[in-house]
């Protein structure tokens, strides 16, 4: 069986793709089974063609920046076609850390639909019934539908609205099942987590102290006032006027496993000490990185779990 992890990335969130490749192959003890693929935005031209132009979101206009934290997303929908239409392929984020052997998931039985994810959290996924696209197992065989160049064109023409298309609202239901939420845990880090989500992007562990660089909803279902303010700050000021700065993360386990995973990689080579000063300098990770390098907890040994020897440590 073909199969494959594809990593969706752009320039702003590289760091965290090297750092999510690192921590697949750490945790898995069927690495010869499978390969790993970085999808970085920056090497399809349809995204730089379409810079500054105006595209549908959520039934708002929106302008597209190539320089926002997540415009890598539109290339969560492509690893069907790199594939051939054929084999698995599990899709992640660049913000989502293995703590256990992807070849699990890879190679489950889908009971024959063609994609297995998990909803949203919070009134993205309890009002909108919004799925997330974040990490997916795909048959790609059954995705032959599937071509994201076309359906990105179509968000700038207006026939496509990019917030059904992301939470794959479009798809029929009957070809979709759902995995356990610990394959694609929102900010939550136990011993039972197998793939831990930094969703929260105010604090992603990488990022604290630097300005924000993502851009917030303009629709709020449960309080419409409050998407209001949102487009009149945006019109009014810019795109990340009053937005503020990144925050430490609440849980220092979850800061002390992604620092300890980059640990790794600057030991052997993954990144440079010079890649990281020219990514601080960049602001794409946080200025004191190389501080918090230094005082970061070795991880213990695969396949333990991160979690038990990172909570000794605490």
């Amino acid at each position: 069986m073909k199969a494959c992890v594809f990593i969706q990335t752009n320039h702003k969130q590289i760091t965290g793709a090297i750092v999510a490749e690192h921590a697949l192959r750490r945790y898995s003890r069927n690495n010869d089974k499978f390969d790993v693929k970085i999808v970085d935005s920056r090497d399809y031209p349809m995204f730089a063609a379409h810079e500054g132009q105006e595209y549908l979101r959520d039934g708002v206009k929106r302008t597209w920046l190539n320089d926002d934290l997540q415009s890598f997303t539109p290339t969560r929908f492509m690893p069907p076609k790199l594939m051939g239409y054929e084999g698995r392929a599990v899709v992640i984020d660049p913000d989502i850390f293995a703590a256990a052997d992807i070849w699990e998931l890879l190679s489950r039985d889908m009971h024959g639909k063609a994609i297995m994810c998990r909803m949203r959290s919070g009134p993205k996924g309890l009002v909108d019934r919004c799925m997330a696209s974040s990490v997916m197992l795909l048959d790609c065989a059954r995705l032959k539908h599937w071509d994201a160049e076309r359906s990105f064109e179509a968000m700038f023409d207006f026939t496509q609205d990019y917030q059904p298309w992301i939470c794959l609202r479009e798809e029929d239901r009957n070809t979709i099942d759902f995995f356990e939420p610990e394959w694609n845990d929102f900010d939550k880090f136990t011993t039972a987590t197998k793939m831990l989500h930094t969703t929260r992007r105010k604090t992603q562990p990488w990022k604290t102290g630097l300005p924000t660089d993502w851009r917030p909803a303009e629709r709020f279902r449960l309080f419409p006032p409050v998407a209001w303010v949102m487009r009149a700050r945006r019109k009014l000021f810019g795109e990340y006027a009053f937005l503020g700065n990144y925050k430490q993360h609440p849980d220092q386990n979850q800061e002390d496993f992604f620092f300890g995973l980059l640990k790794e990689c600057l030991a052997s080579g993954k990144v440079t000490e010079e890649f990281l000063r020219r990514e601080m300098e960049q602001n794409h990770v946080r200025h004191d990185a190389l501080e918090v390098l230094a005082r970061t907890p070795d991880l213990p040994p695969a396949p333990l779990h991160p979690l038990s020897a990172l909570s000794q440590a605490a």
